[in-house]
């Protein structure tokens, strides 16, 4: 029976309606029209009979199963109209998905096209609007990407993927996550290339959009490589290799945009130069040094703040799939087990060698036998000898014995580094062997270092440029390998590489001293200004107990900050006269006449002015003066520097009593300082500095980099 035959025995023969008109309508008043519903339900019922019975008779041509189009296009509508009201009608249609999944299931490869998109689509908007678990139907819609229907292919898997998210949106369901990973790790495993590929690519997609962002996904794409066939293998390289390119990518397009934003561009490096801070201090007006002194201050936030983002971009936000590997060492013994023996390409072996060079300097393993496999390749004129070389850095680490590294050194240098070789080679060269210095700065000797320094006069700017950089590593690394005119100033000249196994332990918290420091420095400034402030009040009182006289005549002056000077000198000229028994004449004239002065003081104080200038004018009196003060503030300083260190005797408690822990305070204060030190360090080396190993090992080496390698870059 027809719809509009069905419609005519309900009563509405003047509404012939058709199913979009009669969807809409079913969804605005479920209830009125749950017998349209039942018709339209048998009708699939029927087709759907009526389509297996033809698959089963084999009544197919050569283009599907059924020659009949009307068939194919009567079941695509009435399942897609059962799926858009299932959720008004969720007791009727209980049964419709099941059935529908169960259809794709077993017909989906001999289905039409269009018939087999149709019923897709139909099941997908079923799940999407929580009719249907994913969990039951993630491996339906995984073995239909496989049946060659590009279109299908792309459906199914853009559901797939935005099923898994929305899934993950608000949180996560760990149980129901490792279900559905499961399914998928089954799948990856297997023989058939065309299910481990669907199943790779989905595990990649989820991973790089950050869904499934854990360990099992991550240990599952690396252990990819090891599949039997060729295309899995490469295919999961592919992406180990290029995810962490999709990082730099995004960080370098991260930087250009915020750098477009800024409406007040800054320059890439801040370099404040010495005349700068001279003349901030030194050079002119009380307000120009005021402005000079503030913009000074800005440039050093401004060096501050990039060295915070330069840290955080290295190190806090660093990932890469390799990190999560259960069995590091392992998975690297493994892949060079199989690139010494596969008989693949050799952009195919390239990409391995990469895979373990990354592998061996982020866990920094050791894998000794592969340098002397890189060391046959290491020529000029070697196909992609850039990349080969970033692997050869890539794999250096200070964990490696030196003299493993050794020859593969020796190659580089003797292969690239001559005079007959290009100057692209040569500046190739000399920064690969400052790269691999710079993680194993024990390779390195004093005359092939003074040698290689020599390109510093060379014409070809990246050459000297090269020549350069090593002489700035080593400036820092170990200043003694160069000769006097090449180590500049460096910061510590005694600077020496750690023997191989060499490790510094702390023994207490890092930058504790910098907080004891500024701790005794706080009390030196505020003793000396006591003791600054005592020496004064100590001689006013001394001169005011043993001259009665003058005190007299202080009392009696208009400006008694002067009258208190001459006070202060003839007190210190008659100690000077019961000390010394033989003076100079010109020392006799002028105290001659300063002690008749002292008695005509009493009526004239302009006089004892004209005195105390003569006095000081007299170069012999002003030496012998200074020496004086010298000796009574150095009397004075050790008696009250002996006091002071009876009294911290005395209140200070016991060492059994301090218990030594650090408060939040004093952790603030240390990583304040500690920063303050290194923007000092960074002034110095004009912002040159040396990573440590963790930064080296989390770092990537771009090939690309070592052909442009700038001084003072890492």
């Amino acid at each position: 029976m027809s719809t509009a035959d069905s419609l005519s025995a309900s009563g509405r023969s003047s509404e012939k309606l058709s199913l979009p008109s009669l969807q809409s309508k079913m969804k605005i008043d479920p209830e009125g029209y749950e017998t349209e519903l039942g018709l339209v339900y048998n009708q699939f019922k029927s087709a759907l009979d009526l389509f297996q019975q033809q698959a089963a008779l084999n009544f197919a041509s050569s283009s599907g199963v059924c020659a009949d189009p009307t068939i194919s296009k009567d079941l695509s509508d009435r399942a897609s109209f059962l799926a858009h009201v299932t959720p008004f009608y969720p007791k009727q249609l209980a049964e419709f998905p099941a059935q529908l999944a169960e259809f794709l299931k077993s017909s989906a490869r001999t289905l039409p096209s269009g018939l087999r998109c149709h019923v897709t689509q139909a099941l997908i908007l079923l799940i999407n609007r929580d009719m249907v678990d994913i969990s039951e139907t993630l491996a339906l819609f995984m073995e239909l990407q496989t049946l060659g229907d590009r279109t299908l292919r792309n459906l199914a898997f853009t559901h797939v993927v935005h099923s898994i998210r929305k899934m993950n949106k608000k949180h996560k369901n760990e149980a129901k996550n490792r279900a559905l990973q499961n399914i998928l790790f089954v799948m990856l495993q297997q023989d058939d290339e065309a299910r481990a590929k669907r199943a790779l690519i989905t595990l990649c997609e989820l991973h790089r959009r950050k869904v499934w962002f854990d360990d099992r996904t991550a240990n599952s794409i690396c252990m990819a490589c090891f599949h039997s066939s060729s295309r899995i293998m490469i295919a999961a390289l592919s992406f180990l290799l290029d995810y962490e390119k999709i990082e730099d990518d995004d960080n370098d397009d991260s930087d250009a945009s915020s750098a477009e934003d800024d409406p007040n561009p800054r320059s890439a490096q801040v370099v404040i130069s010495k005349e700068s801070i001279y003349k901030a201090h030194n050079q002119g007006t009380v307000s120009s040094k005021k402005k000079k002194k503030a913009k000074l201050q800005r440039a050093i936030r401004s060096m501050k703040r990039q060295q915070r983002l330069s840290s955080e971009n290295n190190n806090s936000n660093y990932y890469s799939p390799f990190n999560h590997l259960k069995d590091a060492q392992g998975f690297a013994e493994r892949l060079f087990s199989r690139l010494q023996t596969c008989n693949e390409r050799f952009e195919v072996k390239m990409m391995m060698l990469k895979v373990i060079a990354r592998t061996v300097g982020l866990h920094r393993l050791i894998l000794l036998n592969f340098y002397p496999f890189l060391q046959k390749y290491v020529q000029p004129h070697q196909r992609d000898i850039t990349n080969l070389l970033a692997a050869a850095v890539q794999a250096c680490h200070d964990m490696v014995p030196p003299d493993a590294v050794e020859p593969l050194f020796k190659q580089i240098v003797n292969q690239f580094v001559h005079d007959r070789s290009r100057p692209e080679a040569i500046a190739v060269g000399l920064n690969v062997i400052r790269e691999i210095c710079l993680r194993i700065p024990l390779l390195m000797n004093e005359d092939l270092l003074q040698d290689l320094v020599l390109y510093k006069k060379s014409h070809e700017k990246a050459v000297s440029v090269a020549a350069r950089s090593l002489i700035t590593l080593f400036r820092e690394v170990c200043p003694s390998l160069l000769i006097k005119k090449d180590r500049g100033r460096p910061i510590d000249p005694k600077a020496r590489p750690k023997a191989y196994g060499e490790v510094n332990i702390a023994s207490s918290v890092p930058g504790v001293e910098l907080l004891e420091q500024l701790d005794y420095n706080d009390e030196d400034k505020e003793d000396s200004d006591k003791e600054d402030s005592d020496d004064v009040d100590e001689l006013a009182s001394r001169g005011s107990d043993e001259d009665s006289e003058n005190d007299e005549m202080v009392s009696a002056s208009d400006d008694g900050d002067q009258t208190v000077i001459v006070v202060v000198v003839m007190r210190r000229m008659r100690m000077r006269d019961e000390d010394q028994e033989e003076n100079d004449e010109d020392n006799n004239e002028v105290e001659d006449e300063l002690v008749n002065t002292n008695v005509a003081h009493e009526t004239n104080e302009s006089n004892a002015r004209a005195i105390i200038i003569k006095v000081n004018k007299s170069p012999s009196r002003k030496r012998k003066l200074s020496d004086f003060d010298g000796q009574l503030l150095a009397a004075d300083t050790s008696l009250r520097a002996l006091k002071k260190m009876t009294e911290e005797k005395l209140k200070k408690p016991p060492s059994d009593s301090t218990d030594g822990i650090l408060s939040n305070e004093d952790f603030q204060r240390i990583k304040e300082l500690t920063a303050k030190k290194d923007a000092k360090i960074a002034l110095t080396r004009q912002g040159f500095k040396v990573p440590s190993s963790d930064d080296l090992s989390a770092k990537r080496v771009d090939p690309a980099k070592l052909e442009r390698l700038m001084c003072g870059q890492s």
